[in-house]
């Protein structure tokens, strides 16, 4: 739920000025329109949703790529 409302995340994401993925266990497109925006993703250089818990694994090759 941070991920759609806190622009506190968001600031912290971009002073730390690291790479970033964002990640949702479930397809957020297919939820409702309120999950469709996210803060985060200002700050992300991706977002993997819809995946489960692979996704952080996911997230974490997608990182070592980045960096």
């Amino acid at each position: 739920a941070y991920t759609h409302t806190s622009v506190a995340i968001l600031d912290a994401l971009n002073a730390a000025e690291k790479p970033c993925v964002e990640v949702h266990l479930s397809n957020i497109h297919r939820r409702e329109n309120f999950r469709h925006h996210s803060y985060v993703s200002l700050a992300a250089k991706g977002m993997i949703c819809g995946f489960g818990p692979k996704g952080y694994v996911l997230a974490l090759e997608a990182l070592a790529d980045i960096v």
